[in-house]
């Protein structure tokens, strides 16, 4: 006789998980290339943002956020990014 286990739930409180740029962009099934098209900018705009040479500007953000299908909070943005495209 076997005895069912619990199903387990993980629960995070006060925090939201967060995944890379990058990350976000590869679970949609992109590449750099199909990213920047779907987003109208250029692969090596891609690149920046994932690097973290360049952040995207907030309407930028929305636009990812549509594309990759995440919210905003779940995405990380690397911090070594000095450079905002105003």
């Amino acid at each position: 006789m076997s005895v069912k286990q619990p199903e387990q739930e993980v629960i995070i409180l006060g925090a939201t998980l967060q995944i890379t740029l990058a990350a976000a962009r590869v679970n949609a099934g992109f590449n750099q290339e199909q990213a920047a098209e779907k987003l109208g900018v250029s692969r090596q705009t891609i690149r920046n943002w994932e690097k973290g040479k360049v952040a995207p500007r907030v309407p930028e953000m929305y636009a990812i956020s549509s594309v990759y299908n995440i919210p905003q909070e779940n995405i990380f943005l690397p911090t070594n990014s000095t450079k905002s495209r105003a």
